[in-house]
């Protein structure tokens, strides 16, 4: 099949999609609300011109000359590109789709899928069951929503099996995608700037299991009740997992499954508490369908170094211990990190992505101060006035400076913003945000006596 396709918003998913595409004969149309010189070169490299922040009729012409649709996963449900797609009946097709649809038709058979969904924990539970695999011997690609889109990982020959990061962006629309194995690790409220709804970011997340064949496992965390309802919805072979009361769970020190114990938990090389509950969402996901045993888990486990700016711990600075986790962007993700540890110095906000930062001080009695960061700083900080000391910061380096004069011995100042960071990074994210507060706290470390 081949025909006109719409790209909107070319970056790393849209480059890799749009180059699938036209490999297979499509007429490429490429759009996006922001020009760059980047993205006019990746344009140019397609043959054709990209067309530049185009008014709302032009959106609309434009659909009308395409056959699909394919949407970045930054393009919001509410934006004009989605409407008139919806409105014209133009197919909306999703990248993780369509590279899910080509990878059927692969000479000598299709490659086992693995995926991961969820509000928090995506990735590490992602790269965690990529690490399981590889110590089963598999050759292993972490793709999705990762630096890797599906699209962009199909051409590579040297890859046995994928393990697919699923977004709700990439979740939403989905006509056919499916895994052997596919767990959802949670549900909390988030990217309410790009959802219509709390009910659309639930039922995008539903569509990973949408078109489960009859041998698929699903899987999913037996503690929330939306993703529960969700699995009884689902049908055919179903596993839950959690800290207990679960087919996966820990008994005794053990991470155990329904074959019996697993791993120790002594064995891994951190075990906070959402640790143990992704490792046994891993677990489950290598277990069942078949790909790895618990001695492969066993090795992977020991050796799994977790991904930067998710707690990670940055050193002891006058008997104060310092973590990053800037990858918390809503409250959701930063109450994980506030709930691993106590008489914390805890640094939030940012850009609110329309969620109730209030929620924070409900664990107020281990959070001896706060300091405010970004456009939402008083968000963060009203609440927790009642409780302890909140100061305001203008920078990172302000924060910084703030969080050391709070923090006593026996502290933890905790970097988790429970917002996005493009108000002070505009150009970076999360990663720009972390990198700044660990040169931050390198600084601080190098100017005093220090033991890590």
């Amino acid at each position: 099949m081949s025909g006109t396709a719409l790209v909107y918003g070319i970056a790393l998913a849209g480059d890799a999609i749009a180059a699938q595409l036209a490999r297979r004969g499509w007429t490429l149309l490429i759009a996006d609300d922001v020009a760059t010189d980047a993205k006019r070169a990746i344009a140019a490299a397609f043959g054709t011109e990209l067309i530049e922040a185009p008014t709302a009729n032009q959106i609309v012409d434009l659909v009308a000359g395409a056959d699909i649709v394919c949407p970045a996963p930054g393009v919001p449900e509410t934006h004009a590109v989605v409407m008139a797609a919806l409105a014209g009946g133009v197919p909306l097709r999703t990248e993780i789709d369509l590279a899910y649809e080509w990878e059927q038709q692969r000479p000598g058979g299709p490659r086992p899928m693995l995926a991961v969904t969820g509000t928090d924990g995506k990735t590490t539970t992602t790269l965690l069951t990529a690490h399981m695999l590889e110590a089963a011997g598999h050759r292993v690609a972490a793709v999705g929503n990762t630096e890797v889109p599906l699209a962009a990982a199909l051409d590579d020959d040297d890859v046995d099996v994928f393990v697919v990061e699923c977004s709700s962006f990439r979740l939403n629309w989905l006509q056919s995608f499916r895994a052997e194995a596919s767990v959802w690790l949670n549900l909390a409220p988030d990217h309410q700037n790009w959802h219509t709804s709390m009910a659309s970011y639930e039922a995008a997340k539903a569509q990973m299991w949408a078109h489960r064949r009859s041998t698929d496992v699903a899987i999913g965390w037996a503690d929330d009740p939306t993703v529960m309802a969700n699995l009884r919805a689902a049908g055919g072979p179903t596993r839950t997992f959690a800290a207990s009361g679960a087919d996966y769970r820990i008994e005794a020190g053990n991470l155990v499954g329904p074959a019996g114990v697993i791993a120790t938990v002594a064995g891994m090389m951190r075990a906070l508490p959402h640790d143990l509950t992704n490792a046994l969402a891993a677990a489950a996901l290598v277990l069942e369908s078949g790909l790895a045993t618990s001695a492969d888990i066993q090795r992977a486990l020991a050796t799994f170094q977790h991904p930067p700016h998710r707690i990670e711990p940055l050193g002891t600075i006058d008997g104060v211990r310092w973590f990053n986790d800037s990858k918390a962007t809503s409250p959701h993700a930063a109450l994980t990190a506030i709930r691993s540890f106590d008489h914390i110095v805890l640094l939030a906000g940012g850009l609110n992505k329309g969620l109730d930062l209030a929620s924070l001080a409900g664990e107020h009695a281990r959070v001896k101060a706060v300091v405010g960061l970004g456009t939402a700083a008083a968000e963060v900080t009203g609440p927790f006035e009642p409780y302890c000391p909140t100061r305001i910061a203008t920078s990172m380096a302000q924060a910084v400076q703030f969080a050391d004069e709070l923090a006593e011995t026996g502290d933890v100042v905790l970097l988790s913003p429970a917002c996005a960071s493009f108000d002070w990074y505009p150009g970076g994210g999360y990663p720009a945000r972390g990198d700044d507060f660990k040169q931050l706290v390198r600084a601080l470390n190098g100017t005093r006596s220090t033991s890590t």
